[in-house]
């Protein structure tokens, strides 16, 4: 346990959280058991940490931190690791990857039943779906799911501002209001470019090499989130990762599910199952037509963000799909996003019809029962918004 509590101190310590997460202010701390969903690469370590540093002492042991990526537990299991860790006077758990430790659901159940003055806050990947796989859980874990850095969060790093979220109401009718309050501190366009190429993913702070860490990330999520979660045999990875590289290379369109079934050898079932799979760990969007959902044929399929799109080769994208899927995985945090009868066009919440367009070009035809989500431009009028600012959503 003191070897616990050293790593604990030292992390903690050591941890330079630059930007405060929203979800931390959405959290309700008080609940015993929470549950924090997120793909990897986006900063759920970082976050617990953070949360320890606000909240606690570096040396209070009242707090402490494990990765189950420790050997240790290959031999002890949670349930009595949490126990020691009471008894000692521990009262927030914090527990990392949280799915590499067999029967880890059950074992959080116990938690919960044997040590009602304990807290804990576990991360696990996008892929998990808690109500379904883990029924134990059900109704004493809160689950919430962190993200990638919004443009919001991404452009307060960058320059040292403070701005706060919107909501989608705000922006549709006080886009102006807003903007008059951003505008005169700073160009949000001199920062978006950057933002869509390697803003999502919180590592690109790191000294090294933003492509290939994020090459190396999305291996390991079809290769451990995938593969392990899902329990699929490993000499079916070749064919995930193939169908993964067929879809993004394709662009955001309507996916040829025979086509795919043909090339990566296997059924159109199976096919489906892996493209749902692949929007769980968040590396494509599926959308459908307003009153559709899995497990028909999806309309689009779609990378889950933009920085995505720029490690993948050949770079096969337009402007406009790149706009699109900034558009689509900002909205889909907190909205229903499903495709509209044109493309370009997006219906959110059943009842707002949104197109994406380029604000130079003199040939869109407005109208009236439509959103403009226009990009080339840093201001908006009525009912044309500047895209970027949906990039303050959360």
């Amino acid at each position: 346990m003191e070897a616990f509590f050293r790593t604990h101190t030292y992390l903690v310590e050591h941890t330079n959280a630059p930007v405060h997460r929203t979800l931390m202010d959405e959290i309700d701390w008080n609940d015993r058991m929470i549950g924090i969903r997120g793909s990897r690469g986006i900063g759920k370590t970082t976050f617990l940490l953070q949360y320890a540093k606000e909240h606690f002492d570096p040396r209070d042991r009242q707090c402490l931190y494990v990765n189950m990526n420790n050997f240790y537990f290959q031999g002890h299991g949670i349930c009595d690791f949490a126990g020691e860790f009471y008894k000692r006077g521990g009262r927030t758990l914090l527990i990392d990857q949280v799915f590499k430790q067999p029967n880890w659901s059950k074992d959080l159940r116990l938690c919960y039943d044997y040590y009602p003055g304990l807290k804990i806050v576990f991360t696990g990947s996008s892929v998990m779906r808690m109500q379904d796989d883990f029924p134990e859980l059900s109704g004493i874990a809160k689950i919430y799911s962190l993200r990638g850095f919004s443009f919001r969060e991404y452009l307060n790093l960058m320059t040292g501002s403070n701005f706060k979220a919107c909501t989608l109401d705000d922006i549709l009718t006080d886009h102006k209001y807003i903007i008059k309050h951003i505008l005169p501190d700073l160009s949000p366009l001199k920062y978006f470019d950057d933002y869509l190429h390697h803003g999502f993913y919180p590592f690109f702070l790191e000294n090294r090499n933003f492509s290939e860490n994020l090459l190396k990330t999305m291996n390991m999520m079809t290769e451990v989130d995938i593969l392990l979660i899902k329990q699929i045999e490993l000499k079916y990875l070749a064919k995930i990762k193939k169908l993964f590289y067929e879809l993004a290379i394709g662009g955001p369109k309507a996916p040829n599910i025979s086509e795919l079934a043909k090339d990566i050898n296997t059924s159109r079932a199976t096919v489906m199952n892996y493209i749902k799979y692949l929007a769980e760990a968040r590396l494509v969007n599926i959308l459908y037509p307003v009153g559709e959902e899995f497990p028909k044929k999806p309309a689009r399929v779609m990378l889950h963000n933009t920085n995505l799109q720029y490690v993948i080769y050949p770079l096969t994208f337009t402007e406009q799909e790149v706009m699109e899927t900034f558009f689509v995985g900002t909205l889909r945090k907190e909205h229903q996003v499903n495709v509209g009868a044109k493309p370009g066009y997006y219906i959110i919440d059943n009842k707002h019809k949104f197109r994406i367009c380029d604000a130079t070009n003199h040939k869109v035809r407005y109208s009236n029962d439509v959103v403009y989500a226009r990009y080339h431009t840093e201001i908006g009028e009525g009912n044309k918004i500047p895209l970027w600012l949906f990039g303050f959503l959360y």
